[in-house]
């Protein structure tokens, strides 16, 4: 469970980077990696990664497959655990706490 919780985050990092202003394409290297090594993926693919990450390099441009592959790993990861890893808490969850306030508090 904790490794797709870390899984999660690595993703989301993943996605914060390609989205947001500064696209290091080192920190996208590492989020690319850290995921396949959580994922213990077979050193071919890992492999075929490593070389898609270096073509994106010298193209100055995110290989396809790249992207293919985190929105992939995104999708296979159950949604409990990404609830989990972003700090969502289930709507029943937060009705208990609304149902727990009086209205005289306020």
């Amino acid at each position: 469970m904790s490794a797709e919780i870390y899984q999660a985050q690595v993703i989301k990092n993943f996605f914060d980077t390609i989205t947001g202003t500064d696209r290091n394409l080192t920190r996208i290297y590492m989020c690319v990696i850290s995921l396949a090594k959580l994922r213990s993926e077979e050193p071919e693919k890992l492999a075929h990664l490593i070389d898609q990450m270096k073509k994106s390099k010298i193209k100055k441009e995110l290989s396809i497959d790249i992207i293919d592959y985190m929105c992939t790993c995104a999708a296979e990861i159950d949604l409990t655990h990404v609830q989990t890893a972003f700090g969502v808490r289930e709507i029943a969850d937060m009705a208990d706490t609304f149902n727990s306030v009086s209205l005289d508090s306020f």
